[in-house]
């Protein structure tokens, strides 16, 4: 039985960004607690924070003396924060490394005052398309799932959710699933009734090795309502083995950051971030009226708060502290 990816030569041939079920995947990719800005909706650019991101996406591969780059990064003019109306979102990940990204072009607001009178009434970001009816199943694996012999063993309350239908008289039986970038990954799958579980046997292991996957790392399934496959990886947070093509100077990515924000600012022009919600934790563009929220609210020191976070298992529980 082959297994494997059938890869293409350009994936781009092969990935349809605006497939509904391509940005289901992704965003269960990119975990629970990452929302992406929608196309006209008004934000807040925070300049320092998308640096901190930039920082924290170049140290983790390389050595660098953070102090020297700030060194060379000439002042810029700029707020803390810029006004902006988003008016495109690209959710993309990257060839090399299987990296989440998302490319976001805003434009500044002319009015920069958040608190001015004289500001146009917000305008309400189009609603959002109906989304599709998937299923969906997220794994932390294990040691044993990732080693040279490894298998993935599903519960079979998730199996029978979210892998296309077995019969039990005629295993095992090949599913077909496609990742980000377009290619197809088969894998045999059988049903131990004894121990009630479903695994997935032959190509598994090629999938391993492929995807370079360790334990800690989380394998996602989808299937929609038509029973079409999907398959994604999210890898434990700031873990990496490659280093991306698109990986420069932190002193130059820094320099770059400004130059365009400080250009888009006085010229009222579009300019282009990349955010890559699996390297760092710092949010950098802000909804208008969730910022505003925060900035009303009465924090009082000792208060106590919820929050939300991705725990050990990639899945989205609240805390009190």
């Amino acid at each position: 039985m082959a297994a494997g990816p059938r890869t293409p030569s350009d994936s781009s041939c092969c990935t349809d960004i605006t497939d509904p079920l391509y940005k289901e995947l992704w965003h269960a990719c990119a975990g629970p607690c990452v929302t992406m800005p929608r196309i006209g909706e008004r934000v807040f650019y925070f300049p320092q924070g998308h640096i901190e991101q930039i920082e924290a996406s170049i140290t983790k591969y390389l050595d660098i003396n953070n102090q020297e780059a700030e060194q060379q990064v000439p002042l810029y003019d700029l707020p803390s924060k810029i006004l902006c109306r988003v008016t495109n979102v690209l959710l993309q990940v990257e060839q090399d490394t299987d990296e989440l990204f998302a490319h976001i072009t805003l434009v500044p607001e002319t009015e920069q005052d958040d608190c001015s009178t004289d500001m146009d009434p917000p305008r309400p970001p189009p609603p959002p398309p109906p989304r599709p009816s998937v299923h969906s199943f997220c794994k932390t694996l294990t040691l044993s799932e990732t080693s040279p012999r490894g298998i993935l063993s599903v519960p079979r309350r998730q199996a029978d959710k979210c892998l296309a239908p077995l019969d039990k008289n005629q295993q095992p039986q090949e599913l077909v699933a496609k990742d980000l970038h377009g290619n197809d990954w088969r894998f045999r799958h059988i049903y131990r009734d004894e121990k009630r579980i479903h695994l997935l046997t032959v190509g598994w292991k090629v999938f391993v090795n492929s995807k370079r996957l360790v334990a800690g790392d989380a394998f996602i399934f989808l299937r929609d309502e038509n029973g079409e496959l999907r398959v994604r990886v999210r890898r434990a947070m700031c873990q990496q083995s490659n280093i991306p093509s698109s990986v420069i100077s932190s002193g130059r990515m820094q320099i770059a950051v400004l130059a365009a924000a400080s250009h888009a600012i006085s010229r009222r022009t579009k300019f282009s971030v990349y955010y890559k919600p699996r390297n760092s934790p710092s949010e950098f563009i802000i909804p208008y009226d969730q910022y505003m929220e925060a900035m009303n609210s009465n924090f009082l020191v000792g208060m106590r708060f919820r929050m939300r976070i991705e725990g050990e298992a990639a899945l989205e529980r609240r805390s009190s502290y």
